[in-house]
Order: structure tokens, then sequence, then C-alpha cells
């Protein structure tokens, strides 16, 4: 989907840590992660789709990953306990999630103090329009769940990060983009004119965020 980042590379993976990735899908960023930690390092992926479970799975057999494993599970709810995580990454995901407060306190209750959420996602500058909102096109291409940004980096803070940064912003222009198949079906979901795209401007934004918990 759009505003979708590489948040391993963002991450700083050291050999040894314990990572968790949020909404693993078929595990390519677990098993960069993987890569990253080495064979004293552990990789856990979640996702609540079992089908994702079993082909992430599947891969990792095939490409002999012996430190990764996928649990079933809901970010929401996380089959993790507490404090044994270094780094938690998510790829485009928690904007998905109508719960994203109890994901980020999730998210705080099964890092390490000192252990850090690195995130790429997509956020709004402004509320889109509800036309554009409600399409079940946008929801695929990764955009009618985002909240607008400012909420977004306060629900971190309020999840107790202390630090949270912003260390990467690119905004999206629907109408730069129009050969692109997922913002040609989200265009043409919403009966968006060319003059409305113009106007909706670089409102939805894809953020790299780094939050610490101390």
């Amino acid at each position: 989907g759009l505003g979708c980042g590489n948040p391993v590379a963002l991450a700083g993976l050291k050999a040894g840590q314990t990572v968790l990735d949020l909404g693993s899908g078929a595990g390519f960023d677990c098993f960069l992660a993987a890569r990253a930690v080495g064979g004293s390092g552990r990789v856990i992926g979640v996702d609540m789709t079992p089908e994702m479970v079993a082909k992430a799975r599947e891969n990792a057999a095939k490409g002999g990953y012996k430190n990764v494993e996928f649990r079933l599970g809901e970010i929401e709810n996380l089959p993790v306990p507490d404090g044994t995580v270094d780094v938690i990454l998510s790829n485009c995901v928690i904007n998905l999630s109508p719960e994203k407060p109890k994901v980020f306190a999730e998210a705080f209750r099964v890092l390490k103090p000192g252990g850090v959420l690195t995130l790429s996602d997509v956020v709004l500058l402004k509320p889109l329009p509800a036309m554009l909102a409600a399409s079940a096109a946008a929801y695929l291409g990764c955009v009618a769940g985002a909240s607008l940004k400012a909420d977004y980096l306060g629900m971190l803070r309020a999840a107790g990060f202390a630090e949270v940064k912003v260390v990467g912003e690119s905004p999206f222009y629907l109408g730069d983009m129009n050969a692109d198949p997922i913002v040609k079906a989200i265009i043409e979901e919403a009966n968006l004119t060319p003059e409305k795209v113009a106007e909706l401007g670089p409102s939805i934004v894809s953020i790299k965020v780094a939050a610490t918990k101390s």
C-alpha cells in the first residue's frame, strides 16, 4: 500500500536483540531483521491472519531462518510477555487499526526499558473528505484508517513513550500518482474530480517514527 517504508533500515538493529514485527504478513521485514540480529538474536512476527502466519512460516522454512517465529494474534492484544523486546517494527499496519491507543499501549508493555518502537505509517495533515475516507479502495491503500499526524504522535506519548521523533516524512500528491493502480482506484471509488484531487494537495503523508520507552 501507500507509504510503506523500510522500518528495518530505520531501526539500527544489533546482533543479539529481540525484535517484534507488528502485522508481519508474509514475513519480509522479519527476515531482514533476522539477518541483522544474527543467531544470538530472535525475531517474532505477529499477524491476525492465519493464512499469512502459515505463509510466513513456510517462507521461514524455505529460507532456513532458525531465529524467527510467527505467532497468530492481534496487535491490540499481543501474544508476547511484558518487557521482553528490544525493538518493535511496524510497516504501514497501525493506521489500519481502529484502536491505535491500544496498539501503542501494548507496544509499550512488551518493550524493555530503553526499547524502541520504529514504524513507517501513513498519517494526515488535514481531515480527508468523507467520500474518500469511506472508500473501501482507500482502506486497502492504507489511507482511510489514517489519523491526523498530531493525534497519532499524541497517542504515542499518551501510551508512555517519552521520546517520540519523526525521522522521515514524504508527502503524497494523489494527482502525481494517477498511474499507480491503488491511487487510481482510490480516486475512482471516491468520485474525485481533478480539481478535488488538486485541492487535497499533500494532505496524506508517509512518516517514519522512532519512539523510545524510558
